[in-house]
C-alpha cells in the first residue's frame, strides 16, 4: 500500500560520560588527572533515497534512536562517537516540526537534514585542572541528545500528472506511455494511490503521475482526493483526460478543475493539454469535432486518443513534453533553517501539582542531567551554576523555603539556604 504521509519520533544519542581518574604509576606518585572525555551521541539524519516512491518504509515503525557515545577511560583516552542513525525518504519529502512548520523540503538524491544532534560527550576530570586546582574530582556526564516529533510528507516529484474523473483511462494511458503495470479495471475507484511511470521521448527522460479520479467534493475529502491532490504541485504540465463514452466530458472536466481550483488556485492554472480518450469505442469519433470546437474556443491544446490500443499516444507525449519543457518548475517550500539557537539561559520556575517547585529550561535541565551527583565538587559546580543562572534568586523571589523540594528535569533537590 503507498503510504505519503507519516508521523516519527526521533532521539539523537546521548554523549558519553567523562571519567574522573588519576595517573596511577610506580614511580610517579603525583601522576595527576587523566580522566578521558566521553564521544559525541550519534545524530538522527535523514537523507533522500531516489529509489523509494513512497513511505511504506516507516508503516511498521515510527520510533528511532541513534547510538550513544562512548564514555571515556583513564589515560586521557576520549570514547568513540556514537554512529549516525541515517533513515531513507523518498524525493519530494516535506519535513514538519510537530507544531507543522516546515524544516526542509528534500527533492533531490542525497539531500540531508540532521532532524536531532547527538549530545556532546562529557568532560573527563583531565578537561578541570587549572593551576589553582590540579586535583580536581569532577566530570560531566554526556549530554542528553534531542528528541522530537516529526511528520513527514511526500509530494511526488513528476514532470506530467495525468488528472481526470474516475474511470476515465488514467491508469491505462500511463502504462501505454510507460513501462508501468498500474492495476487497471472496469469501474470507478480502480486507482486508490497514484502511480509513477517513466517515459523517454526525443531523448528525453519524463516521469509521469496517475493521480488517482477527482470527484465532487475532493478537496475536502470526498473520495480521497485531498490526500492526493498534493502530488499534483509538482508537477510542471497536466494531461487532463476525458472519457468520450461519457455522456457530457466537457461537464467532467469542469468539475475537475472546480475541484483544482478549491485545493489550490495555482493547480487550475497549470499548463494543460485536453485529451479525449476511448475514441476506439462507438460514435465518440462522431462526437470529437464538436467537443474540439469547443476545447479550441477556450484556448485549450486538445487531442483525440485511445490509451486502449495506443492511437496517438506517443503525439500526445510529445506535446506534454514540450510544454514542461517550456512550463517554469514548481518552486520548492520555504526552508526553514533546521536547528535554531536555543537561549540556554532562559528557564522559568513554577509549581508542580503536589506542590514542590519546578525549575524549567534547556541550559538548566542540561546542566542537572551532566552533573556527578556522587561527586561532591560536581554538586558544587552545578550550584554555582544556578547562582550564576539568576535560579537561586528567581527561586528566593517566588518564595522557596528550606526543605522544600525542587525539581530539574528528572532531578529532585532539597532546597537548603
Amino acid at each position: 500500500m503507498f503510504l505519503d504521509e507519516v508521523k516519527i519520533e526521533v532521539a539523537a544519542g546521548k554523549g558519553g560520560d567523562g571519567v574522573v581518574h588519576f595517573r596511577r604509576e610506580k614511580y610517579v606518585p603525583r601522576g595527576g588527572p587523566d580522566g578521558g572525555s566521553g564521544g559525541r551521541g550519534g545524530h538522527v539524519v535523514l537523507q533522500v533515497r531516489a529509489t523509494m516512491n513512497g513511505l511504506s518504509w516507516y508503516r511498521d515503525k515510527q520510533r528511532f534512536k541513534a547510538l550513544p557515545g562512548r564514555n571515556g577511560a583513564s589515560s586521557n583516552k576520549t570514547g568513540h562517537g556514537g554512529k549516525d542513525l541515517v533513515l531513507p525518504v523518498p524525493p519530494g519529502t516535506v519535513v514538519r516540526s510537530d507544531q507543522g512548520e516546515v524544516l526542509a523540503d528534500l527533492t533531490t538524491e542525497g539531500d540531508q537534514l540532521v532532524v536531532a544532534r547527538g549530545g556532546r560527550g562529557g568532560r573527563g576530570n583531565a578537561r578541570f585542572a587549572t593551576s589553582r586546582q590540579q586535583t580536581p574530582r569532577v566530570a560531566e556526564r554526556g549530554e542528553p541528545g534531542e528528541q522530537r516529533s516529526l511528520q513527514l510528507e511526500l509530494r511526488l516529484l513528476a514532470d506530467i500528472g495525468i488528472v481526470g474523473a474516475p474511470n476515465a483511462g488514467k491508469s491505462t494511458l500511463l502504462a501505454a506511455i510507460t513501462e508501468a503495470r498500474p492495476k487497471t479495471a472496469d469501474y470507478p475507484f480502480t486507482t486508490l494511490q497514484p502511480n509513477l511511470g517513466v517515459a523517454e521521448i526525443d531523448g528525453r527522460r519524463l516521469i509521469l503521475a496517475d493521480i488517482p479520479g477527482l470527484i465532487e467534493g475532493a478537496h475536502a475529502g470526498a473520495g480521497l482526493g485531498d490526500r492526493f491532490l498534493r502530488h499534483i504541485r509538482r508537477t510542471r504540465v497536466l494531461i487532463h483526460l476525458l472519457d468520450g463514452s461519457a455522456a457530457d466530458p466537457l461537464q467532467e472536466m469542469e468539475a475537475t478543475n472546480a475541484e483544482l481550483a478549491a485545493y489550490d488556485p495555482a493547480l487550475a492554472r497549470k499548463p494543460r493539454i485536453v485529451a479525449i480518450n476511448k475514441i476506439d469505442q462507438p460514435g465518440v469519433l462522431e462526437r470529437w469535432p464538436k467537443w474540439r470546437e469547443e476545447l479550441d474556443r477556450r484556448g485549450l491544446r486538445t487531442l483525440a486518443v485511445s490509451a486502449l490500443h495506443r492511437t496517438n499516444v506517443e503525439t500526445l507525449l510529445r506535446a506534454a513534453a514540450q510544454t514542461a519543457e517550456a512550463a517554469a518548475p514548481e518552486p520548492a517550500e520555504e526552508v526553514i533553517p533546521i536547528h535554531r539557537p536555543t537561549e540556554e539561559s532562559g528557564f522559568a520556575v513554577g509549581r508542580d501539582p503536589d506542590g514542590a517547585w519546578r525549575v524549567s529550561g534547556r541550559g538548566v535541565e542540561r546542566a542537572a542531567a551532566m552533573t556527578y551527583w556522587e561527586h561532591d565538587e560536581g554538586v558544587r559546580r552545578f550550584q554555582r551554576s544556578l547562582t550564576r543562572m539568576g535560579i537561586d534568586e528567581a527561586l528566593r523571589q517566588a518564595g522557596v523555603r528550606p526543605g522544600d523540594d525542587v525539581r530539574i528535569g528528572e532531578f529532585e533537590l532539597e532546597w537548603e539556604e
